[in-house]
């Protein structure tokens, strides 16, 4: 194999905790025995570096539009990535000139599940490919039998919306249902919700930012992962926890619906707190020996083995060499 000095442009890096950071981070170690580096922005300080960088995967297409900009002026469209996220997808691409230049300067695009061809612009879609993510499999740790927990993890930001789940705490008064919520307050007025919720709701906990390992932790020993985000590229966090152990309650939006499947039992419509309230207690039921939380259980288990690590790095070094080497 040639080995290549590869540039990975990451909009978020590691205090920020993310899914860009996750992703930008563990494309580094797989790119081995390429040369990886992560940056914030191209070219960077280290302009002797810059200078001899080959390839570039830029993640983000309107956050990272100006190394994409800068990399088109130096190299054309040749050996230039872009990664689409949810933002890019369902938000920017619709009216925003930078994410829209960052496609048309690209030499090829990735999205991260399959639903996410459908939402780019048809002149685009040839050159696209979809890449899954992957996760590490984890056992899944002891449960307790006192009570259902659930767990979101996911930022305080309006994409995330974590107000669908505080309503739906509020629901759920002594029902034998604790919700614990790992994000930090990046929207302030969203920080203040949490604790107003936490105060009236003793069984909804905001446990604030904590460290990945953590997370992971509280993933595989949770009952179930709520995810009620409205705009998704694929999020990690789902893969986490179906690799864990852990079931899915989530909205039923495209980013979704690519990783968990059209059939799959735990999704409700966006913002409806009602119908996430429902599932939650539907979960908790003791009656049929838990039948949808079971039922959730063996739809997850079918789709962990989509999430490989193996088979990502497999798609990576491919458009790596794709990349390097156009038709």
């Amino acid at each position: 194999m040639q080995k290549h000095r590869v540039v990975i442009v990451s909009p978020a890096q590691a205090d920020a905790n993310n899914g860009n950071w996750q992703t930008a981070k563990r494309w580094q170690k797989m790119l081995a025995p390429h040369d990886a580096r992560i940056v914030l922005e191209w070219p960077d300080t280290k302009d002797k570096q810059a200078s001899e960088d080959e390839l570039m995967l830029a993640l983000h297409a309107k956050r990272s539009a100006a190394s994409i900009e800068a990399w088109h002026q130096r190299h054309g469209s040749s050996a230039l990535g872009v990664v689409l996220t949810g933002t890019d997808l369902y938000r920017d691409l619709a009216h925003d000139a930078q994410a829209q230049r960052s496609l048309e300067l690209a030499h090829s695009l990735v999205v991260l599940q399959p639903l996410g061809l459908q939402a780019l612009p048809a002149p685009h879609q040839a050159k696209a490919r979809v890449m899954v993510q992957s996760t590490p499999t984890r056992q899944s740790l002891p449960k307790t039998h006192r009570h259902l927990r659930a767990l979101m993890v996911g930022h305080l930001r309006p994409e995330k919306d974590p107000l669908t789940l505080m309503r739906a705490a509020r629901l759920l008064a002594g029902g034998g249902v604790l919700i614990d919520h790992v994000g930090a307050p990046l929207a302030p007025e969203l920080g203040q919700a949490a604790l107003d919720t936490q105060a009236q709701c003793p069984h909804y906990r905001w446990l604030g930012a904590r460290p990945h390992a953590q997370t992971r932790q509280r993933i595989q020993r949770a009952h179930l992962l709520v995810h009620t985000s409205v705009m998704e590229g694929g999020a990690h966090v789902l893969m986490e926890a179906m690799c864990s152990g852990t079931p899915v309650l989530a909205s039923r939006i495209d980013g979704n619906v690519g990783l968990l499947g059209e059939d799959y039992a735990g999704l409700f419509e966006v913002g409806d707190a009602q119908a996430l309230a429902g599932l939650l207690r539907a979960c908790r039921a003791q009656d049929h020996d838990n039948a949808l939380l079971r039922q959730l259980a063996r739809q997850c288990a079918l789709r962990a083995p989509l999430f490989e690590p193996q088979a990502e790095q497999a798609a990576l070094h491919r458009w790596v060499q794709d990349l390097w080497t156009p038709s």
